[in-house]
């Protein structure tokens, strides 16, 4: 770990350093936008206001018109209007809200003919959030019935070092595992301490899309006594270039061509069964190494990743923890409620997705109806200004958990966890090793 902190301490003071140039973003506009409420959240029927402050080249701009619009998270807007800065500064009233949710601030200035945007969302009692999506009566019999099937497949194992990824400390291979069915692959990275030793896993799914993999940015985990997993769902090799990927991607990676809506009229043939199942099988090969400690196997991913490691936890009582962040594939049915729904926002950003069979499907598919199943620890963050995994769907799924649980709420936070938070999840992994 004294090597860890030394690398941490260079790392951010090369950090440090840009930022002292910059604000991050290299923007000569900051905006800055505070709730009334510290925390970001308000209870119901209580008046919501956000102070506006905007600074060009770090100077407060005054007299400067505002355009606004006000509604709930990813609805249409139910009020518009301007504000103009005194002093450098303005405020905003929301309003309320008589239901749990989130209201969406979203915030617009044109200078020198250029138009800036941001926006702000502020919650009201959102740990009442329930699902709109329903919990069929046969849930757990369907997956158990599907992951026997799934087990009789032989788990024919590829196995390639991979000098590239790996140092003084630090074993790569690349893992080409059969799962689901007989011709069926999956592919990952497998990075371990080179030192002889038994370790804990980290079992870790991907974010959406067709792309390429890279261990390296989760690398510390294996420097610091990990065994870590980075796995592929879609059985294309992780270590083709990226014109490739791109290729594939426009086959069949987005819109109505997308493999998240690909079979989705039935539960038996969506594409995702394929995936969940596989996620499972690819723990039952972690835990034939012979350099796992024998107890503990955590799931770990963000956005879809972080789905697939709540589903892959609720499906394998392998799993002894799980660290989760803005997970998608969450209560996406919740539009139907009149309200933000999960991500891939199926019934907004798709055509001819509210039908009965494409919903009765998304039952045995949603996060929250996994939530419901696990009983290990389970940790989770997310920011409020998400709109692709949007907060809704967050405190949803951690609402339902009824198990050890624990939130780290980053309001500020889009569709990203810094540095520091990656860092966290892997001190409360340590903390949860049996």
């Amino acid at each position: 770990m004294k090597k860890f902190y030394l690398s941490m301490c260079m790392f951010w003071g090369v950090v440090s350093f840009l930022l002292s140039q910059n604000y991050p973003q290299q923007s000569d506009l900051l905006w800055v936008t505070t709730p009334d409420r510290n925390n970001w959240l308000y209870e119901l029927d209580q008046e919501a206001t956000v102070s506006i402050a905007l600074y060009r080249y770090g100077s407060l701009m005054n007299d400067v018109e505002i355009n606004y619009s006000i509604g709930p998270e990813l609805m249409p807007s139910e009020r518009e209007g301007s504000v103009t800065l005194k002093n450098g500064k303005g405020a905003v009233s929301l309003g309320t809200m008589t239901h749990p949710g989130f209201k969406d601030c979203k915030l617009a200035v044109t200078i020198d003919g250029r138009e800036y945007r941001h926006h702000i969302k502020v919650g009201f009692e959102p740990e009442k959030l329930r699902p709109y999506t329903s919990y069929p009566d046969d849930f757990v019999p369907f997956w158990q019935n599907a992951l026997q099937e799934a087990a009789q497949c032989p788990m024919d194992i590829e196995k390639k070092f991979v000098p590239e990824y790996s140092s003084n400390s630090v074993d790569c291979y690349l893992i080409k595992l059969q799962a689901y069915k007989k011709g069926q692959y999956v592919y990952g990275y497998l990075t371990l301490p080179k030192k002889e030793g038994k370790y804990p896993v980290v079992f870790s799914p991907p974010g959406a899309g067709i792309k390429p993999m890279n261990p390296m940015k989760d690398i510390f985990y294996a420097e610091n006594g990990f065994i870590r997993f980075d796995m592929e769902i879609h059985g294309i090799r992780p270590d083709l270039d990226q014109e490739t990927y791109t290729e594939i991607s426009r086959a069949f990676g987005s819109r109505n061509n997308s493999y998240l809506v690909n079979g989705l009229g039935h539960r038996d043939t969506y594409y995702m069964k394929k995936v969940y199942l596989s996620c499972v099988r690819a723990v039952d090969y972690l835990t034939t190494l012979p350099e796992w400690d024998g107890k503990n196997i955590i799931a770990q991913g963000g956005s879809q990743g972080g789905a697939l490691a709540l589903v892959t936890t609720a499906l394998n009582p392998k799993i002894t923890a799980c660290a989760a962040n803005h997970p998608a594939l969450s209560d996406m049915a919740g539009y139907k409620a009149g309200r933000a729904g999960g991500y891939p926002h199926l019934f907004t950003k798709f055509e001819e997705m509210d039908r009965p069979e494409i919903l009765k499907t998304l039952e045995y598919y949603d996060v929250v109806n996994f939530a419901r199943q696990i009983k290990v620890p389970v940790w989770m963050t997310w920011g409020f200004n998400d709109d692709v995994c949007p907060p809704t769907t967050s405190y949803i799924v951690y609402n339902l958990l009824d198990t050890e649980k624990e939130a780290l709420i980053t309001p500020i936070n889009e569709h990203w966890i810094s540095f520091d938070t990656r860092f966290a999840i892997m001190k409360w992994i340590t903390a949860h090793l049996r």
